[in-house]
Formats: C-alpha cells, structure tokens, sequence
C-alpha cells in the first residue's frame, strides 16, 4: 500500500489502483487504519471448522492403505456405509490440497517441447522448402497430389511432381532426383517441411542420412513456419488460368510443367530484386543488377531532372534468407 500511496500523489487515486490492481476499497480501508493506528483485525475462525485434531483424523482416514487407490467420493460413501461421518467431500478435497496431495493420478500425455526452426540460407542449395498440396479432380472428393520441392534463397523450383496419391516413396525418389540434379554435396543442404505423414516418413529421413542432408521440420500447427511454399503455392493458384479442377491427371502434369516453366525462368520475384529464380539460383543476378544500374546511370545523366530525390537505383539483392529470423539482440548474443 505504500507503493500506491506515492502513486496516487502523482497521478490520482483511482488511476493508481488502476494501475497495480487494487480495489479502491482495499486502498481506503488500509489508509484508515494507517490514519487512527488501528491493528489489522484477525479473520475469525468460522464456527463449522474442523479443528486440529479432526483435520488429523479425516487425513489418517484418507491414509488408510484400503483408501490409497480411492477418490475422496469413494472413501466418504464407505465410511458412511460403516457408519461414520467426519466431514464432506470438498472439505477431503480441501485437506488433501493443503497438503499437496490432490493431482491427477491417471497418466496424462505430454506433449514434447518442438523447438521454433531458424535456418539461414545466404546462397542457392543451401536450405531447400518442401511441400504437398492438393489439386482438385474431375469429381467430388477426387484429388492429385503435387509435390514441390523449392530452394529458399533463390525460390528456385528444383523438382516437383504431380502424383495420385501421397507417398513416402514418391516423396523420397522426387528428393533424391532433385539432389541429383543440383549435384548437391554431403553436408550443405538442410531440407526443411512440416509434419505430414510422407515428410516425417522412415524411407524420406533415411535417404536424407544416406546423401547427409540435414532435416529440419516445422512446429506442429504453425503453418508461418513453411512459408515459402505456402507462398509459392498461393502464387500457383491464383493465376488466371488456373482451373477449378483438372479433368486428368495428365491434365494437371501439363499444367504444372508451363506453370513451373514460368515461374522459374520468367516470374520476376519482388523478394528477389525483381529477378527471376533462375537468375538467382545460378549465380546471374549480380551481373544483371550491374546492368539494370548502367541503364538508370544513363537515363539519370541524359534528363536528371526528372528524378526529383537522387539517382535512381536498381533494386538491391537479398543477401540471406530466414526461416524464422531470430531477434537482434539473440543474433548479438550469439
């Protein structure tokens, strides 16, 4: 109370309570008694208490070893049945819980701690994003798995696949062709997915042992930790010539080979300097950055006036790439 009593000459009484959640009641009745000296009167001890010694005798009862695997309800009903009475249910359940002996006897699951993933990628293949979605069929409840692996640094397509189910086995030979391709050595490519069934399969983490590739997963229920296939995924499906459903499967494989098509060699990515992922992932964007800046460089000089602020820049290249970037002051701690 003397904290709010500094306070409250500043700001107010009530904007005080306010502010450490105390009743004003509390306040001006503690305040009265610092004013007359009063002592802080004692709650009285209710009259239907139990005293001491029968507290004792209902925890000797409670104790006893035919009660040990006996709900409080359970034991209260048996010694009635034999003709004793020592107090209710709730006043058993209150004992025990004074004495730290009321919790959940019964085995409970307990969820595993998943640790937030925060990986950094500074070059192509060195974090790769994977992924399954759905894409309607001809009828009701029919589907085609595609199945998109994509390199997070330069959201470059290396691999992709249009499947009628999902499969482990499919998710394995789609990773491994794709490491094939991109010659990608032991040691420096971590894949990262969520927790689908064909993600956390046996067959997929024991090809990743074999070509040592590191896996990392996402939290269970936290889609913002795979958001760059989420977001690649968007990008599919809300191109105009999407359809609502794809009439084969063969409909959907030509589909996706003009989509990917585009989107690795002619989508030009807002995150990527306005390049494409081809012109990042094989090591062109810097070169055609210094080119884009030499065409700015001469327009600047043939008419400056019409850049009020300063000369134009090209738009600068990403240098790293987070999954979950850690805060500042953890990086500086690191």
């Amino acid at each position: 109370m003397p904290a709010i009593s500094e306070l409250a000459i500043t700001v107010g009484i009530r904007p005080a309570c306010d502010a450490l959640s105390v009743p004003r009641a509390s306040y001006y009745r503690w305040q009265g008694r610092a004013a007359t000296g009063a002592p802080t009167k004692r709650r009285p001890r209710p009259v239907r208490a139990l005293t001491p010694a029968e507290q004792e005798t209902v925890l000797a009862s409670l104790h006893e070893e035919r009660f040990q695997d006996r709900s409080p309800a359970a034991v209260y009903a048996t010694l009635l049945d034999e003709g004793h009475y020592h107090c209710s249910i709730r006043t058993m359940y209150r004992l025990l819980e004074e004495r730290g002996e009321s919790r959940e006897r019964r085995d409970q699951l307990t969820h595993p701690p998943y640790q937030k993933p925060e990986l950094l990628a500074t070059a192509p293949n060195q974090l790769w994003s994977w992924d399954i979605t759905k894409l309607l069929g001809p009828a009701k409840w029919t589907y085609f798995y595609l199945y998109v692996i994509l390199d997070v640094f330069s959201r470059y397509v290396t691999g992709w696949m249009v499947a009628p189910r999902e499969s482990a086995e499919l998710a394995k030979r789609l990773i491994e062709d794709s490491c094939t391709k991109q010659n990608i050595p032991r040691g420096q490519l971590t894949v990262h997915a969520d927790r689908g069934s064909a993600m956390t399969s046996k067959p997929v983490a024991l090809l990743m042992a074999d070509l040592g590739v590191t896996k990392s997963h996402s939290r269970p229920y936290v889609s913002d930790d795979n958001p760059y296939s989420e977001s690649q995924f968007r990008t599919m499906k809300y191109r105009p010539e999407f359809p609502d459903r794809f009439g084969s499967i063969q409909d959907a494989r030509a589909f996706c080979l003009r989509f990917f098509a585009w989107y690795n060699d002619e989508h030009r990515h807002s995150a990527l300097g306005l390049m494409t992922p081809a012109m990042v992932h094989y090591g062109q964007a810097p070169l055609i950055r210094q080119q884009r800046q030499n065409v700015l460089d001469a327009a600047y000089l043939a008419h400056p006036e019409r850049f009020v602020r300063k000369p134009p820049q090209a738009p600068e290249l990403q240098h790293e790439v987070w999954i979950n970037k850690p805060p500042e002051s953890e990086q500086k701690s690191h």
